[in-house]
């Protein structure tokens, strides 16, 4: 038997055999979106999945493959469609995908799902693409069916938080490509980091709306949008850190063990 909490590693016997036990399922939610000059454009993937790899070791759950191309990249918290490589979804095929996946995996017989987010974009189109998945299972007499749905970035210690920005944390919307994901890509894939190519640049200034198309100089042109120096593999495993243990006590509470 592999010995793997990757389903896509295991036979179908063994999938079902460690579904029947009550396996929960980690369904990361990533995107292929531009994080700036110096880390690459599947930043959102690996995250996620590092994070669901760690706690399904911790619960002995499964995780599935994780959704390589997200919600569309919005100005203000990812950058912008504008940029090159940043390939996107409609919101209505992200969330019918992960209907469509939770559905056939709820046919075969899974019971317990915990979505796993890793772009901010894909929040709300993941809370739709759940509910119309538990609408199409209780529609087939399943009605047993538990799942839970996070951004993983939301676990995280006020302490951590404050160690890592002695002067104040500038918030998530603001962390694209910044401090927070290059110290987490220098802990889990730093040879796909170049911090060489770091902007010399400091906060975005954007205002409470969004403007369709962007004016002039609207956009940041490095696609970073707050300051990534200083970044390092420490401040990465501090982050790593509270997320697993984190987010594994929240599944624990839930699911029970």
């Amino acid at each position: 038997m592999v010995d793997s909490v990757f389903m896509a590693e295991l036979s179908w016997p063994e999938w079902q055999t460690k579904v029947e036990a009550g396996a929960i399922i980690l369904l990361p939610l990533g995107a292929t979106e531009q994080h700036g000059p110096h880390l690459p454009l599947n930043v959102d993937v690996i995250l996620p999945t590092a994070v669901a790899e760690s706690v399904a070791r911790h619960i002995g759950g499964l995780v599935a493959p994780t959704l390589q191309y997200g919600y569309k990249s919005m100005p203000r918290t990812g950058g912008g469609q504008s940029f090159p490589g940043t390939t996107s979804l409609d919101a209505q095929t992200f969330s019918h995908t992960i209907r469509d996946v939770i559905r056939d995996m709820g046919l075969h017989g899974a019971r317990r799902f915990v979505i796993i987010n890793g772009h901010f974009e894909n929040a709300w189109p993941s809370v739709e693409g759940l509910d119309l998945a538990l609408r199409d299972l209780r529609a087939e007499g399943i009605r047993d069916v538990k799942a839970m749905r996070l951004e993983y970035w939301d676990f995280v210690q006020r302490e951590t938080l404050d160690r890592i920005f002695p002067g104040g944390f500038p918030g998530t919307e603001l962390e694209h490509a910044s401090l927070i994901e290059t110290s987490l890509m220098l802990r889990l894939r730093p040879d796909l980091v170049d911090l060489s190519k770091i902007p010399q640049e400091s906060r975005a200034n954007f205002p409470p709306y969004d403007i369709v198309p962007p004016p002039p100089g609207y956009l940041r042109k490095s696609g970073v949008l707050a300051d990534a120096r200083g970044s390092c593999a420490e401040i990465g495993q501090w982050l790593l850190d509270d997320h697993v243990t984190m987010i594994t006590a929240a599944l624990t509470k839930e699911f029970g063990r």
